[in-house]
């Protein structure tokens, strides 16, 4: 089995020794990666979003026009969502989840032409899910102000 090879550690001014995370990609990889993987993850949203729409029917200039505005609008949104979740306090973190995955789910689902009380409340029920799933996780892993604990 393959394992990495241990970084070295930074010191800082005391002789507390931090063990630093190996780093594959360079500063730009990141920047690119901030942008790129929102909008891959906005391009299946957006093709499900007009396929679920369109209900196997043909595919039209309307629907592809609702697919692609679909994407800038999910691609948007989640990279805010990126940007701004991880600098609120842990409750306010999730909750900033559990209404995006709501919201996102909701829409999704409605496309398909069913019920609006149906939707709502299995949106409501996938972002609770969402959003407890994603308390816990900053609960365990980032001390009151948003700080990683590791």
């Amino acid at each position: 089995m393959a394992h990495a090879a241990p970084v070295p550690a930074r010191t800082t001014s005391t002789t507390r020794i931090e063990p630093r995370t190996p780093d594959f990609f360079s500063g730009r990889a990141h920047t690119v990666g901030r942008w790129a993987v929102p909008f891959v993850i906005g391009l299946v949203y957006g093709y499900w979003a007009a396929a679920n729409r369109r209900a196997g029917g043909p595919i039209t200039t309307g629907n592809l026009v609702f697919g692609f505005v679909t994407v800038i609008v999910f691609t948007v949104l989640m990279a805010g969502v990126l940007y701004v979740a991880p600098r609120l306090r842990r409750e306010l973190h999730a909750f900033v989840w559990f209404l995006f995955s709501a919201v996102a789910f909701g829409f999704l689902y409605n496309q398909s032409g069913e019920s609006l009380l149906l939707t709502v409340g299995l949106s409501l029920g996938f972002g609770a899910i969402v959003g407890l799933f994603c308390f816990y996780w900053f609960y365990t892993h980032e001390d009151a102000q948003g700080r990683s604990v590791r």
